[in-house]
């Protein structure tokens, strides 16, 4: 049923050769490619030689601290993903050295579809590998990561997928070592990306139950409109591809031996809580309610929440606006205790 499903447009490309501004470009609200970014990188030079050269630079690194690794069977295709009761996983959790996985990545020769699926995602360089990125980072020179400092983080693995999930961060990530097509959806297109249950999930978010390679539009009809709206990025060692948080990304590895740097980082002050929190609490407070009271509840977020703040408060004097003033730390905790009275009554 692939063949019946548009191909999505492919990412704008930009021939930029100075520091990236990563805050104007996830303002653009696109995902965007710089192309060939970081081939500077020893990393991407040794990934060039082999993939056992680039294992060798990695391991220079290694301090020797267990990582955690995935392994699914060959049957999985590499998409690390629920298992038939959607109850669970379809793969196992281990915890081994670096220089372990490594090996097993390597023995595994060319990455044939019999050989069973390894990954390794999310890891901190700055943790695993220090030292890594004195030699290997993305220097920016407007300040952002000073101000806002990033989770550097590494990925390794075969022929796997992470399937199609949103991160609460904005991204840049650079693709070092073999090819990665990572396949974007706008914020919008969740409903029609059909997302699983909020737990357990394969990677700490919630995921498309979309099966991308072999879609079953009779079950996830929409998904066909999803991907009328994609943004496709195929990269090559050395590319970096940026995006705002909450763009949803479905991600490739397309080699048997494949790595991956991003940076994750976001604008929003510290003080300020996780909007899931905010999620689940309306799913204790509005969800279940009538349609009607929905409805009206709807307008009521518009205006405190999604609307122009100075509307809000514009009619008030300052000494009477409390929490629908702009929020700092002193009066994010203080609306933290009200909420944890509250909830704990």
């Amino acid at each position: 049923m692939a063949d019946q499903l548009p191909t999505g447009r492919h990412a704008r490309e930009l021939a930029e050769t100075g520091a990236p501004d990563l805050a104007s470009l996830v303002e653009g609200n696109e995902p965007v490619i710089l192309r060939g970014y970081a081939a500077h990188w020893p990393l991407v030079q040794a990934g060039r030689v082999s993939s056992r050269a680039a294992a060798d630079y990695l391991l220079r690194f290694d301090r020797g601290r267990p990582v955690t690794g995935y392994v699914g069977d060959a049957a999985i295709r590499g998409r690390f993903h629920y298992d038939e009761s959607v109850t669970g996983l379809n793969f196992q959790t281990q915890t081994l050295s670096l220089r372990d996985f490594m090996a097993r990545l390597l023995d595994g020769g060319d990455g044939s579809e019999d050989m069973p699926a390894l990954y390794m995602g999310s890891t901190d360089l700055d943790a695993y590998l220090p030292g890594f990125r004195v030699e290997n980072d993305l220097v920016l020179s407007d300040g952002l990561f000073d101000r806002h400092p990033p989770l550097a983080s590494i990925w390794i693995g075969n022929r796997t997928i992470a399937s199609a999930h949103y991160d609460m961060a904005n991204n840049a990530a650079i693709c070092a070592v073999g090819r990665r097509r990572f396949t974007l959806f706008p914020p919008n297109q969740i409903g029609n990306l059909y997302p699983g249950p909020l737990a357990p999930t394969p990677g700490g978010q919630v995921v498309s139950m979309v099966d991308f390679a072999r879609p079953d539009l009779d079950r996830y009809p929409r998904f066909a409109d999803a991907m009328g709206q994609a943004v496709v990025a195929d990269l090559e060692p050395g590319d970096l591809l940026i995006y705002p948080a909450l763009w949803w990304h479905h991600v490739e590895a397309l080699e048997a031996f494949n790595i991956l740097v991003n940076y994750w980082w976001n604008a929003a002050p510290d003080y300020l809580d996780t909007p899931m929190d905010s999620v689940m609490h309306a799913m204790l407070s509005l969800r279940d309610r009538p349609a009607a009271e929905k409805q009206a509840w709807r307008a009521i977020f518009d205006h405190y929440i999604f609307g122009e703040s100075d509307a809000v408060t514009a009619h008030l004097p300052p000494a009477s606006h409390g929490p629908l003033a702009p929020l700092d730390e002193a009066m994010a905790r203080r609306l933290r205790a009200y909420l944890l009275q509250r909830l704990n009554r």
